[in-house]
């Protein structure tokens, strides 16, 4: 399995610099590498080169892809197709074709996602450096897995203990309709096939994301003010995802300059710009990613004994952090987004006696 590794920042030049930059490292030192960009033309720009659809070799030990989603999109319709004549009766997509399908938006950060799913599964390489928008969308992108948990299991569960799956379930003119139409019994756990082959997809994203050696993101920022800001604010951010935020990268010509105030406890790697396609100096200023990702404090910690939670938010005050219990599990809403906690039997159910945001930690007791 790879590492997945990507960079959050304003900057999306800067962003695409250090992805280049941090490629380069990873297959200089013979790791198998892909380098995976979006349609933009950044990246065949700073690269100097044409890229494709498909991973093409533009160096030793590394492959460029420039992820189209008009492309992915016509792919992934095939498999649609194939997974529609293996549950219904008539493969009625079959008169859809992929090649008239139209990229609505939020499918790119889908379609995203699942091809550095399937680039990690080939096991064709050690390390992915995804140059994405490096923006609070690919937060979303990457924390998908558990934001679609939550909807299976949640409305799973609702629907099962509803009057309308009785109905179904128990109706005798109901159930012969379903089972003409499907080629699953719809009382084998509200068809537990493809629902299992969900959960376990999802499961495996979400513990991928959870594990620093698999997958990780860097800051990428300059000394502007505002550059700064949105940086810490997508730190805040990533937490609420799961995702490991290793370090800081400050791309300025000032060795000098001193942000550890606003990355504590993150560790700041202070880099040069690239200029005349030069790009050792820059590689030689870059961190060692596995290193500080294992280091970096974890976005949540549950404390079974203790009876705790703790999540670590930074770039929030106490104001902007909201907690609430209104289901089986604690909702965490941080600046704009939201993440309900899915907790271990010993505290699941149980009502929350305290909370208290401490040095940028939400602690819960329960």
């Amino acid at each position: 399995m790879a590492l997945i590794l990507t960079f959050l920042g304003k900057n999306g030049i800067a962003r695409s610099k250090i992805a280049i930059a941090a490629a380069k490292l990873l297959a200089s030192q013979g790791k198998r590498v892909l380098l995976a960009g979006l349609a933009e033309p950044t990246l065949p720009i700073l690269l100097e080169t044409t890229l494709s659809p498909d991973p093409q070799e533009i160096a030793p030990n590394l492959q460029a892809v420039q992820m189209l989603e008009t492309v992915l999109l016509e792919r992934n319709w095939e498999e649609v197709k194939k997974l529609g004549a293996q549950y219904l009766r008539t493969p009625i997509l079959k008169e859809v074709y992929g090649q008239e399908l139209v990229v609505l938006p939020g499918m790119d950060n889908a379609l995203a996602l699942n091809a550095i799913r399937e680039y990690d599964a080939s096991g064709k390489y050690d390390a992915i450096i995804y140059d994405g928008a490096g923006d609070a969308a690919t937060l979303r992108m990457l924390g998908m897995p558990e934001s679609l948990s939550w909807y299976v299991r949640r409305f799973r569960q609702l629907f099962a203990n509803s009057d309308l799956d009785k109905a179904i379930s128990e109706s005798p003119l109901i159930q012969p309709l379903i089972t003409s139409l499907f080629n699953v019994n719809w009382t084998a756990d509200n068809f537990s096939l493809p629902t299992n082959q969900v959960n376990n997809f999802l499961d495996q994203g979400k513990a991928a994301l959870a594990d620093p050696n698999r997958v990780a993101a860097f800051l990428v920022t300059t000394p502007d003010p505002i550059d700064v800001v949105i940086s810490r604010y997508l730190w805040g951010t990533a937490q609420q995802v799961g995702l490991t935020i290793g370090g800081a990268i400050l791309v300025s010509a000032d060795q000098s300059t001193n942000l550890s105030a606003e990355f504590s406890p993150l560790p700041i790697s202070i880099v040069p710009d690239v200029s005349n396609s030069e790009w050792q100096p820059l590689i030689d200023a870059l961190p060692n990613f596995v290193e500080q990702a294992l280091k970096a404090p974890k976005p949540i910690e549950i404390d079974v004994h203790n009876r705790q939670v703790r999540l670590f938010l930074p770039g929030f005050d106490k104001k902007q952090v909201k907690l609430t219990q209104s289901g089986p599990e604690v909702t965490i809403e941080a600046g704009d987004h939201r993440r309900n906690i899915f907790l271990p039997p010993a505290l699941s159910g149980k009502p929350v006696t305290g909370a208290k945001f401490q040095n940028s930690y939400l602690i819960i007791s329960f």
